[in-house]
Protein backbone atom coordinates (compact mmCIF):
# COMPACT_ATOMS: atom_id res chain seq x y z
CA UNK A 1 0.00 0.00 0.00
CA UNK A 2 1.61 3.47 -0.94
CA UNK A 3 2.23 6.13 1.20
CA UNK A 4 -0.83 8.35 -0.41
CA UNK A 5 -3.46 5.65 -0.35
CA UNK A 6 -2.55 5.28 3.53
CA UNK A 7 -2.77 9.13 4.25
CA UNK A 8 -6.40 8.81 2.60
CA UNK A 9 -7.43 5.89 4.37
CA UNK A 10 -6.05 8.12 7.36
CA UNK A 11 -8.28 11.26 6.42
CA UNK A 12 -11.13 9.95 5.76
CA UNK A 13 -11.75 8.02 9.16
CA UNK A 14 -14.66 9.89 10.80
CA UNK A 15 -12.52 10.41 13.47
CA UNK A 16 -9.57 12.71 12.09
CA UNK A 17 -12.59 14.66 10.28
CA UNK A 18 -13.82 14.95 13.79
CA UNK A 19 -10.94 16.53 15.07
CA UNK A 20 -10.40 18.39 12.34
CA UNK A 21 -13.73 20.06 12.36
CA UNK A 22 -13.38 20.85 16.84
CA UNK A 23 -10.31 22.13 16.10
CA UNK A 24 -11.65 24.60 13.64
CA UNK A 25 -14.64 25.56 15.73
CA UNK A 26 -12.67 25.68 18.52
CA UNK A 27 -10.48 28.35 16.92
CA UNK A 28 -12.97 30.65 15.61
CA UNK A 29 -14.67 30.53 19.50
CA UNK A 30 -11.66 31.63 20.86
CA UNK A 31 -11.37 34.30 18.30
CA UNK A 32 -14.70 34.99 19.22
CA UNK A 33 -14.09 34.64 23.07
CA UNK A 34 -11.11 37.27 22.60
CA UNK A 35 -13.13 40.20 21.01
CA UNK A 36 -16.04 39.41 23.50
CA UNK A 37 -13.76 40.00 26.48
CA UNK A 38 -11.29 42.77 24.66
CA UNK A 39 -14.22 44.64 23.01
CA UNK A 40 -16.85 44.26 25.28
CA UNK A 41 -16.52 42.90 28.90
CA UNK A 42 -13.26 44.44 29.53
CA UNK A 43 -13.86 48.34 28.97
CA UNK A 44 -16.75 48.90 31.02
CA UNK A 45 -14.95 47.31 33.86
CA UNK A 46 -12.07 49.40 32.75
CA UNK A 47 -14.68 52.65 32.75
CA UNK A 48 -16.00 51.48 36.40
CA UNK A 49 -12.50 51.83 38.22
CA UNK A 50 -11.20 55.17 36.74
CA UNK A 51 -10.82 54.82 33.00
CA UNK A 52 -7.78 51.93 33.12
CA UNK A 53 -7.13 50.55 29.59
CA UNK A 54 -6.54 46.49 30.66
CA UNK A 55 -4.82 46.08 27.94
CA UNK A 56 -1.89 48.79 28.52
CA UNK A 57 -2.33 48.05 32.16
CA UNK A 58 1.58 47.48 33.13
CA UNK A 59 4.17 47.21 36.03
CA UNK A 60 7.35 48.45 34.25
CA UNK A 61 10.70 46.84 36.23
CA UNK A 62 12.79 48.63 33.84
CA UNK A 63 12.28 51.91 32.10
CA UNK A 64 13.37 52.43 28.29
CA UNK A 65 17.21 53.20 27.69
CA UNK A 66 19.53 54.21 25.04
CA UNK A 67 22.62 52.07 24.90
CA UNK A 68 26.34 52.59 24.25
CA UNK A 69 25.54 52.54 20.54
CA UNK A 70 22.89 55.12 20.30
CA UNK A 71 20.00 52.47 20.03
CA UNK A 72 16.79 52.90 22.22
CA UNK A 73 16.30 49.57 24.46
CA UNK A 74 12.86 48.90 24.96
CA UNK A 75 11.15 48.92 28.58
CA UNK A 76 10.74 45.80 30.44
CA UNK A 77 7.33 45.69 31.51
CA UNK A 78 5.06 42.70 33.17
CA UNK A 79 1.78 43.08 31.61
CA UNK A 80 -0.94 42.33 34.15
CA UNK A 81 -3.68 43.96 32.08
CA UNK A 82 -2.77 41.06 28.63
CA UNK A 83 -2.54 38.79 31.51
CA UNK A 84 -5.99 39.71 32.99
CA UNK A 85 -7.52 39.86 29.39
CA UNK A 86 -6.55 36.23 28.72
CA UNK A 87 -7.74 34.89 31.97
CA UNK A 88 -10.90 36.35 31.61
CA UNK A 89 -11.12 34.65 28.24
CA UNK A 90 -10.01 31.31 29.88
CA UNK A 91 -12.76 31.25 32.55
CA UNK A 92 -15.36 31.92 29.59
CA UNK A 93 -13.94 28.89 27.46
CA UNK A 94 -13.56 26.85 30.48
CA UNK A 95 -17.38 27.17 31.22
CA UNK A 96 -18.82 26.97 27.83
CA UNK A 97 -16.67 23.80 27.75
CA UNK A 98 -18.06 22.56 30.74
CA UNK A 99 -21.55 23.64 29.56
CA UNK A 100 -21.03 21.51 26.53
CA UNK A 101 -20.11 18.68 28.59
CA UNK A 102 -22.58 18.70 30.84
CA UNK A 103 -25.40 18.80 28.09
CA UNK A 104 -23.77 15.39 26.52
CA UNK A 105 -23.64 13.68 30.04
CA UNK A 106 -27.41 14.47 30.52
CA UNK A 107 -28.30 12.94 26.93
CA UNK A 108 -26.55 9.99 27.51
CA UNK A 109 -27.40 9.66 30.86
CA UNK A 110 -31.77 9.99 29.33
CA UNK A 111 -30.45 7.00 26.32
CA UNK A 112 -29.09 4.91 29.43
CA UNK A 113 -32.58 5.58 31.90
CA UNK A 114 -34.79 4.42 29.02
CA UNK A 115 -35.33 0.48 30.29
CA UNK A 116 -34.62 -2.01 27.52
CA UNK A 117 -37.17 -4.48 26.70
CA UNK A 118 -36.94 -7.57 29.06
CA UNK A 119 -36.08 -10.65 26.50
CA UNK A 120 -39.11 -12.31 25.92
CA UNK A 121 -38.65 -16.22 27.34
CA UNK A 122 -38.73 -19.16 25.12
CA UNK A 123 -41.48 -20.75 23.93
CA UNK A 124 -40.38 -24.22 25.69
CA UNK A 125 -40.03 -22.06 29.31
CA UNK A 126 -43.58 -20.19 28.29
CA UNK A 127 -45.24 -23.52 27.95
CA UNK A 128 -42.98 -25.09 30.69
CA UNK A 129 -44.51 -21.88 33.34
CA UNK A 130 -48.28 -22.68 31.72
CA UNK A 131 -48.02 -25.98 33.01
CA UNK A 132 -46.25 -25.19 36.54
CA UNK A 133 -49.23 -22.69 36.77
CA UNK A 134 -51.91 -25.62 36.57
CA UNK A 135 -50.62 -28.13 38.08
CA UNK A 136 -50.61 -25.67 41.19
CA UNK A 137 -53.63 -26.69 43.69
CA UNK A 138 -55.23 -24.57 46.30
CA UNK A 139 -55.60 -25.91 49.39
CA UNK A 140 -57.33 -24.12 52.74
CA UNK A 141 -54.21 -23.38 54.05
CA UNK A 142 -52.71 -21.65 51.64
CA UNK A 143 -51.07 -23.08 47.74
CA UNK A 144 -49.43 -25.99 47.86
CA UNK A 145 -48.69 -28.73 44.69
Amino acid sequence: MGVLSEFKEFAVRGNVIDLAVGVIIGASFGKIVTALVDQIIMPPIGLLIGGVDFSEWAITLRGETVDAAGEVVPAVTVGIGLFLNTLIQFVIVAFAIFLVVKFINRLKRKQEEKPAEAPKPAEDIVLLREIRDSLKVRSPDGPTV
